[in-house]
């Protein structure tokens, strides 16, 4: 069997995006790791194939991303943080927008898949089998989607969203509302539920709906017909438009009602009251993101598969989230 580059890695003590900059960018390599790397490489019989990456199309210099939603506030800074990796990996990035619409999604792919040696799929909508039958035309890393043989970064919200029931519970909440945004995203809901569960709080599910602004408006006119006291939002876009919409109907919050987004975008410390929130940190995200599908790329040129990634989240308290009303408790 040939070696691979992630042998060489493990040899190397350095990453596979390390190995691959060695070969590929070596003045983007310290000169004493790059001549390991090149020593170790040597002793294993290991060499770069472009052969075989030529045969797949890669070689453009370009990554693809594609996002679900461009206006979203958690998208800017992941789209910033992965051309900051890319371009210190000698790579550029190719940006594109599905407005989660699986026709969209499918169109933008075929557009996009041309001129990238491989693809980030943020949220995909699209089936498992539409999934793998792409990651055997070129090199795919999913996020937030899980499809056994592709290779993926799942963000875990288990610890932050456990950190914020548990907060609301200390604060006497009892009865909450969570406004799912997402079809496909299905591991954020489930997690929400089973972390009520596990504190015996009453959890009432709204949607789901659009991940979107207006969606948050429209539930926040749902909650107090379910004498819920507690809004735990699918993201912070929501999330502030739950907030809008108390303060036009005369809801105090956090006095009367509490409210919870998942993002930590910019948004949320500078809304009034301040959001308190889940944060994903979006620089991590991206450059995992970029440095796995890079292995990857490295990967698929000599049919290896690199292992999926995991990305913590954590609860950001602010002044949205308050004891609950003493009528309710």
């Amino acid at each position: 069997m040939p070696v691979t580059i992630r042998e060489v890695a493990s040899a190397a003590g350095v990453s596979v995006s390390t190995v691959s900059r060695a070969f590929t960018a070596p003045d983007q390599v310290q000169p004493k790791t790059r001549q390991r790397i090149l020593d170790v490489a040597a002793k294993l019989g290991y060499a770069p194939n472009p052969a075989a990456r030529s045969l797949r199309g890669v070689g453009t210099g370009t990554l693809g991303l594609i996002i679900p939603d461009i206006a979203n506030p958690f998208f800017p800074p992941i789209v910033k943080a992965m051309q900051a990796r890319a371009r210190r990996l000698g790579h550029t990035v190719l940006v594109a927008d599905s407005d989660e619409r699986e026709a969209d999604e499918l169109e933008t792919i075929a557009a996009v898949s041309k001129r990238v040696d491989g693809l980030v799929l943020w949220a995909s909508t699209l089936s498992e089998a539409r999934l793998l039958e792409l990651a055997e035309r070129m090199p795919l890393v999913v996020v937030n989607r899980h499809v056994p043989g592709i290779a993926e970064v799942h963000i875990s919200l288990s610890a932050g969203i456990a950190q914020a029931v548990e907060h609301l519970r200390a604060y006497g909440h009892r009865r909450c509302v969570f406004v799912n945004a997402s079809r496909a995203e299905l591991s954020r809901g489930k997690s929400i539920h089973e972390s009520f569960e596990a504190l015996d709080l009453s959890l009432v599910e709204l949607g789901p709906y659009e991940p979107r602004f207006e969606t948050g408006v429209h539930a926040a006119t749902l909650v107090a017909a379910h004498g819920a006291t507690a809004v735990l939002a699918h993201n912070d876009l929501v999330a502030l438009g739950v907030l809008h919409q108390m303060a036009n109907l005369g809801v105090a919050v956090p006095g009367d009602v509490s409210v919870i987004g998942i993002d930590d975008t910019q948004l949320a410390s500078v809304s009034t009251p301040g959001l308190t929130t889940i944060r994903i940190d979006p620089v991590e995200v991206a450059t995992r993101a970029t440095d796995l599908l890079i292995e990857t790329i490295a990967g698929n040129a000599r049919g290896d598969a690199p292992p999926p990634v995991e990305i913590g989240s954590r609860l950001i308290p602010r002044a949205s989230t308050g004891p609950a009303p003493a009528s309710s408790r």
